[in-house]
């Protein structure tokens, strides 16, 4: 059932009923959620009380973009397309003439960005208060993205499973940060899983096309999320098979260049926990995450936390190695330990509920346990040597030539900005004023010194550029006139073979932009001819 606090039609509906006698038939049956964010796209799924045609309006700031539904009835998984990287996105859904409050998500950054941050836990899909603190707890400190370990959706992974257990409460951070998940035992008891396919929109670039196990890269960090319910046999061979999954996982692993991989799924290798580590995924999986160089192992199943040494087949690894984390305290009942540590485990805990929370910068990983309280429980580093980032290309330098340096007001002064490439070209005239494109023109009120500040955009890089004009003010006679040197009828000039009218204020191509002296010759060639007519002119008068 839909909170009440969240979403409540009533009032609007009852006003829009009386006035076009449309009913409360835009009610969301179940809140948006973020599924499949890349760079430039997102997936944005809801569903809906009632059979309408809904939309999803988003834009940076303000949400002036649309994206419509194609399907019809009461399930909608709206795509989101040409969105930039990195970036923060207001959206909100709109349907039968109602619309949800705005929420905002940031895309994944480009591919190789060297800062990531995201989140990760397994065994929460209860539908309790300690699913309901841990998942308040994830929302405050913002990841990049969730990583669920599975057991998603106590007891069965039914569809009423997943509605009252996952997305119910944890409506407020599926809204806000997109989820990529992996199948637990749990979501296998109802149809092998089929619940959880229906739900949930997960990357499909393994050989079958199926969301049961992906692969993809948020920024300079490769994940790959398997399933392990198919790989110990819980599936039937033509839903998912062993061996489709290790085929898979090789070239998966051998084709990525990202420098930091992380693998995540619910049956842990390594657990001293009640089920134990669970042998067919060490004997079949390690041996490739040892052989590509998979930096972390992220697992749930056991309910509780369990934190590995480095590890190197059945042994603590004497150098390098994989560290096998159980992150299992998200929600469901904790279960005790029944033997005492064992050798290869550094750290484990089955007193607190909590997440992990993982930030990668450069070379360095950082994960920490957080439980509900903000208190990290415990902390992992790992580091490695990355090769120097490939610096781009330099934008062009930027310079600016102003024809009216001095004047007495009202004063009229003419700007040129000047780059090798076509960019655009915003201008502060220093008293207020502005205007866009590579040529303007503004007139100076009052008396005063006004630094006149020009930026170019070269993609991500800007580069400004400053001059200074003086305006005197008017003597007593002579009434604010400009003076000899003024330009004050020539239309603004344009770069040879650059069209551009500039006949108006702050206008011009809204191109070009400053470079090198060499490309700037021609333009104060102009500049300086403009000038010679105008004083021959006032000689032959």
């Amino acid at each position: 059932m839909h909170r009440k606090n969240r979403f409540n039609p009533l009032p609007l509906a009852v006003a829009l009923t009386l006035v076009s006698g449309m009913a409360s038939a835009g009610v969301l049956a179940r809140d948006p959620y973020l599924q499949k964010v890349g760079p430039d796209t997102a997936l944005v799924a809801f569903r809906l009380a009632a059979n309408c045609s809904p939309e999803v309006r988003y834009g940076v700031g303000a949400a002036n973009e649309v994206a419509r539904s194609e399907a019809s009835g009461k399930v909608h998984a709206v795509v989101l397309t040409g969105l930039k990287p990195g970036t923060e996105y207001t959206y909100e859904v709109s349907a039968c003439g109602l619309k949800t409050p705005a929420k905002s998500f940031r895309t994944a950054p480009e591919p190789g960005t060297r800062r990531v941050h995201f989140a990760a836990m397994g065994d929460f899909g209860t539908g309790g208060s300690d699913q309901r603190r841990v998942t308040a707890r994830m929302l405050q400190t913002k990841p990049e993205l969730f990583v669920a370990l599975g057991d998603n959706a106590y007891p069965d992974g039914t569809e009423a499973d997943f509605q009252e257990h996952l997305f119910v409460p944890m409506a407020e951070l599926l809204s806000q940060v997109p989820l990529f998940a992996s199948p637990g035992n749990h979501e296998y008891v109802t149809n092998q899983g089929q619940p959880y396919l229906d739900n949930l929109y997960m990357p499909t670039n393994n050989p079958e096309g199926s969301e049961r196990y992906y692969s993809f890269d948020w920024g300079h960090v490769h994940f790959v999320s398997l399933d392990s319910n198919c790989a110990i046999g819980l599936s039937s061979a033509e839903r998912c098979s062993l061996a489709k999954q290790k085929a898979w996982l090789e070239t998966d692993l051998a084709g990525t260049t990202q420098p930091w991989k992380v693998v995540f799924f619910h049956h842990p290798p390594w657990s001293s926990g009640e089920h134990g580590s669970q042998l067919t995924m060490r004997r079949q999986f390690a041996p490739l995450f040892e052989k590509y160089g998979v930096d972390l192992v992220l697992t749930g199943h056991d309910h509780n936390y369990e934190r590995s040494k480095p590890m190197k087949g059945d042994d603590v690894a004497s150098s390098g190695g994989i560290p096998y984390l159980v992150v299992g305290g998200g929600g469901a009942t904790l279960r005790s330990f029944d033997t005492s540590q064992p050798a290869w485990s550094a750290m484990r805990d089955n007193k607190a509920y909590g997440f992990l929370d993982v930030e990668v910068v450069d070379g360095l990983l950082t994960a920490n346990l957080l439980t509900t309280d903000g208190k990290v429980l415990d902390s992992l580093t790992l580091r490695k040597d990355l090769p120097p980032v490939e610096q781009p290309p330099p934008a062009d330098a930027l310079s600016v030539t102003v024809e009216g340096e001095r004047g007495v007001a009202p004063h009229r002064a003419l700007f040129l900005a000047t780059t090798s490439t076509d960019v655009p070209v915003s201008w502060d005239f220093g008293d207020g004023g502005s205007a866009q494109g590579r040529s303007a023109e503004h007139t100076y009120a009052k008396a005063g010194q006004y630094t006149v500040t020009a930026t170019a955009t070269f993609g991500a890089v800007t580069r400004t550029a400053t001059s200074l004009v003086t305006v005197s003010a008017a003597s007593g006679g002579g009434g604010g006139g400009t003076d000899a040197g003024t330009p004050d009828e020539r239309p603004t000039p344009t770069l040879p073979g650059t069209p551009g009218t500039g006949d108006e204020p702050g206008g011009g191509s809204g191109g070009c932009a400053a470079g090198p002296t060499a490309t700037l010759l021609p333009v104060a060639g102009l500049l300086v001819a403009g000038l010679l007519r105008r004083r021959r002119a006032g000689r032959s008068d």
